[in-house]
């Protein structure tokens, strides 16, 4: 109803700190503070996987991205971690268009509005207890 959006934008508005409006207003913990650390099974062992080739458009995504958390504080970098993940990128889908195949018929087909990076931690699926 109206009255409880308006109170809803209220609650909001008294409490803006709480809430991260902008990538930018995520606030990381220092990595000196509390690093966080995941206990593994004694028989496993780090895993590598190297990342595959990518295309030069989505190759410039995943660097803005990565970029973007950097400047933001959420990741950080580190150079000599035994676990390395590929990252994919996969396509955010808008609206549904319709356009003509080569046999002139008319096909629904899904929009991509834009790219969503992702990294692949299927390697790890069972080492953690």
């Amino acid at each position: 109803s109206s009255n409880e959006k308006t109170d809803l934008i209220n609650v909001l508005k008294t409490r803006k700190k709480a809430i991260a409006w902008k990538l930018t207003d995520i606030k990381g913990i220092d990595p000196e503070f509390c690093s966080p650390k995941i206990l593994l099974e004694e028989e496993h062992s780090p895993k590598v996987k190297s990342q595959r080739r990518v295309n030069p458009k989505i190759h410039d995504v995943i660097k803005k991205e990565v970029e973007k958390l950097l400047d933001a504080g959420l990741i950080y970098p580190i150079s000599d971690s035994p676990w390395v993940s590929p990252i994919h990128c996969v396509p955010k889908k808008g609206g549904m268009t319709v356009i003509k195949n080569d046999e002139n018929e008319l096909v629904p087909t899904r929009l991509v509005t834009g790219w969503r990076v992702c990294i692949d931690y299927t390697l790890y699926d069972g080492n953690i207890p």
